[in-house]
């Protein structure tokens, strides 16, 4: 359990760059309508670009992380198959070349400073990438997000370029790591995990042990 968990609460570890991440939120939502509320769900960020990173935090695109095309095929086919099995219309199937760190430096001010409105603002940038196709990289689109959600953009324009902010995510990114996540999403409960964007019928089991 990290230090940010409490009981009570699903942690979910993702990364906005994820498909399956947005799939399994759109999972988490279909167990949300049938048990007829909101679940008490804390965020963690995770970094799949980390093996691509460059000292200075920039993506090396050319850099080999042992995903070749077979792999991006199979992940867009997969993709497809849960759009379908979850009946959710998507602007794209991968998101390769898009950095989502500004995103999650963002998200992880507001879920520092409001956490009461974190979780709208999180859903509307997986909804900006996933539904509209903008790059949630850019500190132009992070802010009129957060004007919509009533946030001040200016704030947010500020975290995206507050070095100590951004340390403390990294150090989140490794604590996932540390915490032995491979792979997101996952979604920890009070010592469980399920891993992938799993089915609701898999979410109530894990959190309500049905």
């Amino acid at each position: 359990m990290t230090e940010s968990q409490t009981d009570d609460q699903l942690t979910v570890y993702s990364d906005y760059v994820c498909p399956f991440c947005y799939l399994g939120r759109k999972s988490l939502e279909r167990y949300e309508e049938n048990r007829g509320d909101e679940v008490a769900l804390d965020w963690h960020p995770f970094d799949l670009r980390s093996g691509k990173r460059n000292p200075d935090g920039s993506i090396d695109h050319g850099a080999d992380d042992g995903k070749d095309d077979a792999y991006y095929e199979q992940a867009r086919e997969n993709v497809r198959r849960l759009q379908e099995k979850y009946g959710v219309e998507m602007e794209q199937e991968i998101a390769t070349d898009i950095d989502s760190l500004n995103a999650q430096v963002a998200s992880f001010s507001v879920k520092e400073e409001y956490p009461e409105q974190w979780r709208a603002f999180d859903e509307a940038i997986l909804d900006a990438l996933w539904q509209e196709g903008d790059d949630i990289g850019d500190p132009d689109v992070l802010a009129k997000i957060a004007e919509e959600e009533g946030l001040d953009s200016d704030e947010i324009r500020a975290a995206i370029e507050d070095d100590e902010l951004r340390e403390r995510v990294h150090a989140k990114f490794a604590e996932a790591q540390q915490q032995g996540v491979t792979g997101v999403p996952t979604f920890t409960y009070e010592g469980y995990a399920a891993r992938g964007a799993v089915p609701p019928e898999q979410l109530e089991r894990l959190v309500e042990g049905v």
